[in-house]
C-alpha cells in the first residue's frame, strides 16, 4: 500500500480485515494526506478550512463518530457585504432561524420556496446514481431551477466556492446535487481535535485489524513484474508484493502507474488563521461568514469561520480563533491577506473594532481538490486500470470528497480481494 491517507488507510483496514498481510507506505512523518491538524501554543489548525459531513455513506460506515467528539455548525450561513449582514439557514433543522430566514431580502421568497422543492426532490435520488446522470455546470443548474440571480450570486457563488473552490459555479452539477442531499439529511462537524482526528481513528482501525504502517517511508517507482506480483522502490530498499495499492494524491499517483486518466488539474486555496480577544463575540453563532461582494482576484476571502464558536478546543480559553480562506492561488504575501480579511471585517462588522487582530498562522494549497467540470466524473480511471496487479485509491476515481476518498479506498480493497480470490 503506497499512500496514507484516508483512501489508503480505508483500503489496509478492509484488505487486513480480509486476510491480507498489508504494509502501508506514508512519506511523511504523520498519515493523513490533505487531512492534518497543527497544534501550537493551544490551537488546532486544519490544513484549509475543512469539515465532515455525517450523512456520507462511506462517513457512517467506515467511523465510529460518537468516539470523534463531533462539534455542530449551525444550517445555513451569514451573507455579508460591507455595512450588511443576514442570515440565511435552514428552518427545517433549525426552527430559531425561521423569522431571520423568512425575512432575509438578499434571496428572493421564491429562492426560499425553490430551496423547500429542491430538498424534497434531491431527498428521493439514490446517491449512487447521482453520477450517472446527465451533467452540467451548478450555474446552469440553479437557473433551470428558477433560482434568482441574486440567489445565485449572495449565497450559492460564496457557498459553493467554499465547497468546490470554484465562486463561478462552473463545476459540475452532480457536485451540488450530492452534496446538497447530503447537508439536507446531516450535520456539519469538526472532531473536537480536529479533523486529523478522522484519519487517525481510521489507522487505529488498519492496525487494529492487523496492517502494519510505516511513515517517513516514500516511495520512488512501482513496476507490475510480469509474473503476478508487483517490484516497489523506496528510497533506500526495494520490496516485493503480490498487488500494490497506489492510494497516493494524483500527480504523484500518475507518476507511479502512467494512468493517463488521472487529474492533475487542480484548485487551490489558501487558508489563514486569526486571533481575536476571547471576549470578541461577532454574534455569528456557530455558522460561517459568507463574502456576498468581492471575493473574486484581489478581493477579499471567500468565508469567513468561526472556529473557536464550533469548536472552543481549537484556541486557548482567552483567544477567539477565526480563519479566513482565500480561492486560488493569490500572489499577496501573508500579511497583505492579513490585512485584507482585517479590512473585510472592519467593513462586514462597522460597529466592533479590530485592534486585537492577529495573524496566526497560513496554509497555501496548491492542490486541494482536482478540477471537476461537467462530465469530468464521466473520464475518471477505474481502481483496476493500472497494469498488472496495481490499484488505485484515491478520490479521483470517483469524486473530490471525503465520501469519493473513503470510497475508492473500499473498492480498491473489494477489488485487490477479488482478484486474489479468482486465482
Amino acid at each position: 500500500m503506497v499512500g496514507g491517507g484516508l483512501a489508503g488507510l480505508v483500503s489496509a483496514r478492509h484488505l487486513a480485515a480480509g486476510g491480507v498481510d498489508v504494509t502501508l507506505l506514508e512519506r511523511e512523518e504523520t498519515v493523513g494526506g490533505r487531512v492534518r491538524t497543527l497544534e501550537r501554543d493551544g490551537y488546532r489548525f486544519d490544513r484549509g478550512f475543512q469539515v465532515l459531513f455525517t450523512a456520507y455513506p462511506a462517513v457512517k460506515r467506515e467511523l465510529d463518530l460518537e468516539a470523534l467528539d463531533l462539534r455542530r455548525f449551525a444550517p445555513g450561513a451569514i451573507l455579508a457585504r460591507p455595512g450588511h449582514r443576514s442570515t440565511l439557514a435552514d428552518p427545517v433543522r433549525d426552527p430559531r432561524a425561521l423569522p431571520a430566514t423568512l425575512f432575509n431580502r438578499d434571496v428572493s421568497f421564491g429562492d426560499k420556496l425553490r430551496v423547500a422543492r429542491l430538498r424534497v426532490d434531491l431527498a428521493r435520488v439514490d446517491p449512487d446514481e447521482i453520477f450517472d446522470g446527465p451533467d452540467g455546470t451548478i450555474e446552469a443548474f440553479l437557473r433551470d431551477r428558477g433560482f434568482s440571480e441574486r440567489f445565485i450570486d449572495n449565497f450559492a457563488a460564496p457557498f459553493y466556492g467554499g465547497i468546490c473552490l470554484d465562486r463561478t459555479l462552473s463545476t459540475s452539477k452532480r457536485v451540488f446535487e450530492y452534496t446538497f442531499q447530503t447537508l439536507a439529511a446531516g450535520d456539519t462537524v469538526v472532531p473536537a481535535a480536529g479533523m486529523e482526528a478522522i484519519p487517525l481513528q481510521l489507522a487505529r482501525y488498519a492496525r487494529d485489524s492487523g496492517a502494519t504502517l510505516e511513515t517517513d517511508r516514500a516511495v520512488e517507482a512501482v513496476e507490475s513484474d510480469g509474473d503476478g506480483g508487483v517490484t516497489v522502490w523506496t528510497t533506500n530498499e526495494t520490496l516485493a508484493a503480490d498487488a500494490v495499492i497506489v492510494a497516493t494524491d494524483p500527480p504523484t499517483a500518475r507518476e507511479l502507474t502512467g494512468v493517463e486518466s488521472i487529474p492533475t488539474t487542480g484548485r487551490s486555496c489558501v487558508t489563514q488563521y486569526y486571533r481575536l480577544p476571547g471576549d470578541a463575540d461577532l454574534e455569528t453563532g456557530k455558522r460561517l461568514v459568507l463574502n456576498a461582494s468581492d471575493a473574486g482576484p484581489g478581493g477579499g476571502p471567500n468565508q469567513v469561520v468561526p472556529h473557536s464558536a464550533v469548536a472552543p478546543e481549537y484556541a486557548p480559553d482567552d483567544a477567539t480563533l477565526l480563519s479566513a480562506t482565500y480561492l486560488g492561488e493569490r500572489e499577496e504575501s501573508d500579511e497583505q491577506l492579513a490585512e485584507r480579511t482585517r479590512e473585510t471585517l472592519e467593513s462586514w462588522f462597522p460597529e466592533r473594532l479590530f485592534g486585537g487582530f492577529e495573524s496566526l498562522h497560513t496554509e497555501r494549497i496548491p492542490f486541494a481538490q482536482f478540477d471537476q467540470p461537467p462530465g469530468a466524473h464521466d473520464g475518471l480511471p477505474d481502481v483496476r486500470d493500472p497494469e498488472g496487479r496495481i490499484y488505485l485509491a484515491g478520490d479521483y476515481t470517483r469524486w473530490s470528497s471525503i465520501q469519493g476518498a473513503m470510497e475508492s479506498g473500499r473498492q480498491a480493497a473489494g477489488a485487490v480481494l477479488e482478484d486474489a480470490s479468482a486465482r
